[in-house]
């Protein structure tokens, strides 16, 4: 793997805050695009719109902490391989994070989320450990 994969990885981790919204905006008839987030505060009742909206901007609490550990990585001469797999590891999780948000199936989405957390965690520690 090459850092070419790691960074279609971070293409694929800011694309997906916007497959979740696209769930939460078809989840429910009556979508207000003139208000989006106040048709969404009235989605009370509705489960799977809001998780569809919580998995939504989760995605994006993720993506700049992910991105960030993939080019601090990268700029402190960490192996291209590894960066790649972990990005993939990352996104795989991530991915998993999302279904399993919208299936509400929270064990494993909280396994999940800590999955793709650890991958964050181990690309900002190996840019720091190789860069001092």
């Amino acid at each position: 793997m090459s850092l070419a994969t790691a960074y279609w990885c971070v293409l694929i981790a800011a694309l997906l805050p916007y497959v979740w919204v696209g769930f939460a905006k078809t989840g429910a008839p009556g979508y207000n695009n003139r208000n989006p987030r106040a048709w969404l505060a009235k989605q009370e009742g509705n489960y799977r719109v809001q998780r569809a909206n919580a998995a939504h901007l989760n995605a994006f609490e993720a993506f700049a902490p992910f991105a960030a550990g993939v080019v601090l990585a990268q700029l402190a001469g960490v192996d291209p391989a590894r960066i790649a797999l972990l990005a993939v590891v990352f996104v795989v999780l991530r991915v998993a994070h999302g279904i399993l948000y919208l299936a509400d199936v929270q064990m494993l989405r909280s396994l999940a989320w800590t999955g793709g957390f650890g991958c964050v965690i181990a690309l900002l520690a190996m840019a720091a450990l190789n860069a001092a």
